[in-house]
């Protein structure tokens, strides 16, 4: 009930992101969508996400032998239908898009996770630093010699045209980069290989979460305010301080190459170590709080709940919607519709049939994988 709830807020904030106002138009400061869910949304998605794959593959005690060969697979038919449905909806999306789509950075996290996946929590945890620290200076190294993205969201054409671009686009350069993001999936499945029903555990993960967001912030500060950071970028940059700090509020188009000093910055999607950090944090707070309250007061999470049993659906009808371009003029009144349509829907739904539909489409064809897989195994396969 805690993991579901917790990804129904993260749906939410992704609804928000995309349809509510990044600014006040009055006095032209970051909006309280803005600062409640930019990039934490998306970095709680894929936390989960790898609690997910945890859970599926054994929770505290991985599958091993075949189970786990046919869990590797399964994982490979997740990935793949996951990209699919990302990349029909980034043939339905306009050239300059409401809406950035994750899914198709979904079905590359999956494909990276599989490695990953007989792994314990230790291991997991210190391939998620690694990746924490190593991705972002990759991605800040290699920037000028990788290939510009074709689209915000690619599609088929894009994939078999120009698959340099967006093998880039979608480890590196995109909105949702891989590398970077797989430090947010690593933890969530370190997560999932522990005990998460108990309350220790899971007031170690708030207070782990407080703990990374206050060092991110403040160690950000500090590179930037106490040891020269800001001066570094903005003679750097050349640009006026108007403009960086512009840049360090809303984030530069591309992170700038001219000086390291750009990754002390904690601004949302630059996905910079410091900003990993601070949306992990969050996440894990923000999971731990649900952990912590489910047991308790599960009947009153149920819509959340509901809405994050099914968000590949409501996530991609979310998307299908906005390529009609309709909600611009009244951004807060479809901001409601969106969310009470689908918080009404996958209550009655649930209630009704159960798994979402496309999670049943995803589900049922990863089973039938799986039982190929095992048929004929001797013995008795670890479960």
């Amino acid at each position: 009930m805690g993991i579901d709830a917790a990804r129904g807020l993260a749906l939410i904030g992704l609804m928000a992101i995309h349809l509510l106002p990044a600014w006040d138009e009055d006095t032209g400061e970051a909006s309280w969508s803005w600062i409640l869910f930019s990039g934490d949304s998306a970095a709680l998605f894929a936390l989960l996400a790898g609690v997910g794959l945890a859970l599926t593959s054994g929770g505290r005690h991985p599958h091993e032998g075949r189970t786990m060969a046919a869990d590797r697979v399964g994982l490979v038919v997740r990935a793949v239908l996951i990209a699919v449905v990302g990349l029909w909806i980034g043939t339905l999306m306009p050239e300059d898009p409401p809406a950035y789509n994750i899914l198709i950075y979904y079905g590359v996290f999956f494909l990276l996770a599989i490695p990953f996946l007989h792994l314990g929590p230790k291991a997991l945890f210190a391939s998620a630093a690694v990746s924490g620290v190593v991705a972002p200076l990759l991605m800040q190294g290699l920037r000028n010699s990788l290939p510009e993205f074709v689209s915000y969201n690619p599609t088929f054409t894009d994939l078999l045209t120009e698959p340099g671009a967006v093998a880039a686009q979608l480890l590196l350069t995109g909105t949702y980069p891989a590398l970077p993001y797989m430090t947010y999936l690593l933890v969530g499945l370190g997560l999932g290989r522990l005990n998460l029903r108990r309350i220790e555990v899971q007031v170690r993960v708030l207070v782990v979460g407080i703990g990374l967001v206050i060092f991110a912030r403040v160690a950000s500060y500090v590179l930037l305010y106490a040891f020269g950071g800001y001066e570094r970028l903005l003679h750097s940059a050349s640009m006026s301080e108007h403009d960086l700090e512009e840049a360090l509020i809303w984030g530069p188009d591309v992170l700038p190459t001219t000086t390291g000093w750009w990754l002390a910055i904690t601004t949302p999607h630059t996905n910079t170590p410091l900003a990993i950090a601070a949306s992990l944090g969050m996440s894990l707070a923000v999971l731990g709080v649900f952990l912590l309250i489910g047991q308790k007061i599960g009947p009153w999470l149920l819509p959340l709940s509901a809405m994050g049993a099914m968000t590949l659906t409501l996530y991609t009808a979310h998307l299908v919607g906005l390529s009609f371009e309709v909600h611009y003029d009244l951004p807060y009144l479809w901001f409601v519709i969106n969310l009470a349509a689908a918080a009404l829907f996958a209550v009655a739904w649930q209630r009704a049939l159960g798994q979402g539909p496309l999670e049943r489409v995803v589900s049922t064809s990863v089973k039938a994988i799986r039982r190929l897989m095992l048929a004929g195994s001797s013995g008795s396969p670890r479960e």
